[in-house]
């Protein structure tokens, strides 16, 4: 059977602790995926730095590329990585993605798994939205991608923005289709 490859693009939106969950949840999971591939845009170690005081971000033993590097496998669709996640999305990333500009591996990266019609993902964090942001979401939607604004859910009552964020970024790794084990409204664990 082969593993699941997944490419995560952290952009500079607000919510870079959305970027740690995932990549500590991620993390856990290396068994049930074949690659993982991060790009990190230089505004998001700038965010996380600020927002998280430290730069965690080096300690993941993931394939970090840079964000011009075209040589990167996912750059292409006859590279199998079947899912891509951009958390958290900042609304200049998802309006180049919505007018298909590819000037940077994120957003060709994301091009190719529309094109190749696999699972895109984004964790939008800005708010409130102008009607541009409704209309790239809609035209991202429509080409296949999924939005996932991060809106936390408290009916599992988190007790610390990790847990909070994590509400978040289970949601994510559901639509993703990876197995989590994570708090279902109403289900037995």
């Amino acid at each position: 059977m082969n593993k699941m490859k997944i490419v995560v693009a952290i952009t500079g939106a607000s919510g870079s602790i959305y970027a740690k969950v995932l990549l500590n949840k991620l993390s856990k999971l290396k068994e049930s995926i074949g690659s993982i591939g991060v790009i990190m845009s230089d505004n998001a170690k700038t965010v996380w730095q600020h927002e998280l005081e430290n730069s965690d971000y080096d300690n993941f033993s993931f394939d970090f590329y840079s964000k011009n590097d075209f040589m990167a496998p996912f750059a292409s669709g006859s590279a199998s990585y079947t899912t891509m996640i951009i958390c958290p999305c900042s609304m200049g990333t998802l309006g180049r993605i919505a007018a298909g500009t590819s000037d940077d591996l994120i957003i060709r990266a994301a091009d190719v798994i529309l094109k190749e019609r696999r699972k895109l993902i984004l964790v939008v964090r800005d708010t409130p939205y102008n009607l541009i942001h409704i209309n790239n979401m809609k035209i991202v939607t429509e080409s296949g991608g999924i939005i996932c604004p991060a809106s936390p859910s408290f009916y599992s009552k988190p007790k610390s923005f990790e847990e909070m964020a994590a509400t978040v970024i289970d949601r994510v790794l559901d639509l993703s289709g990876l197995q989590v084990q994570t708090y279902r409204w109403n289900e037995s664990q």
